[in-house]
């Protein structure tokens, strides 16, 4: 049986990380080089990292910052923000990303996610996908696409993504748990695995993501950054439930 992981997302704004509420009233939390080295220690199974001003901004993906998080990093790497290109893609997993996460280009540009799966392979594609209530949002949560999420998944997998990063814009950084039901009927309609992401405020609701929303694993920011909840007790207490994870 294929074990859930727990994946802490680190969220970079020029200056170092940031969180805020439903993807908004930013707060610093801290450098992205020191938070890595943290990580490293507490038994992650995977770490996404996410550019979110790069695509607002027009800039490409920061490839030096990743050069020397990827050095750093002893776990699998996620990278996204400000992805518009196979060359883009091939920058980062040159300077060692191991997946690359595409948002608002697999909207405005599908044929990337294609691309990128038959150049690089379907495993290093996660499409992430940015909704509120049930509509897809691009440019970090910032432009309606009138996309049905359900839909859009879909038709991520399709194009050849190997797995969905699903973010509740209207649930990030408040930590009263994700929108099991969008999650739910995602995991459900695709057969690629999915990433429940936004709300999650402490264990249960990792448990209840798998247990009631069939997602295949749990990212999560706010719950590392402001509280003493670490991904190691998290797994601890989701094996209590019933969840398979690595220990």
């Amino acid at each position: 049986m294929l074990k859930t992981r727990v994946m802490p997302t680190m969220l970079y704004k020029g200056y170092g990380l940031v969180k805020g509420k439903a993807f908004d009233s930013w707060r610093r939390t801290g450098g992205v080089m020191q938070t890595v080295k943290v990580y490293n220690m507490r038994e992650v199974d995977e770490l996404i990292l996410l550019d979110i001003a790069a695509t607002d901004e027009g800039r490409e993906p920061d490839f030096a910052l990743i050069d020397e998080v990827a050095d750093e990093c002893f776990m699998p790497l996620t990278v996204g923000g400000g992805i518009k290109t196979l060359e883009h893609v091939r920058g980062l997993l040159k300077v060692g990303a191991d997946k690359i996460a595409i948002n608002t280009a697999a909207v405005e540009n599908p044929a990337l996610v294609t691309e990128t799966s038959r150049k690089f392979g379907a495993q290093c594609v996660v499409a992430s996908i940015d909704f509120r209530g049930s509509e897809v949002f691009t440019h970090s949560g910032k432009k309606a696409t009138g996309l049905g999420v359900v839909a859009h998944a879909k038709e991520c997998e399709r194009l050849g993504a190997g797995e969905l990063l699903l973010t509740s814009v209207e649930r990030d950084g408040c930590m009263t748990g994700y929108d099991l039901d969008i999650t739910r009927r995602v995991s459900e309609a695709v057969h690629i695995p999915v990433i429940a992401s936004g709300g999650a405020g402490n264990y249960d609701h990792m448990a209840d993501a798998v247990l009631s929303g069939k997602a295949s694993a749990v990212a999560a920011s706010a719950i590392f950054h402001f509280t003493e909840q670490t991904p190691r007790e998290a797994k601890e207490r989701m094996r209590e439930r019933g969840v398979v994870v690595r220990l």
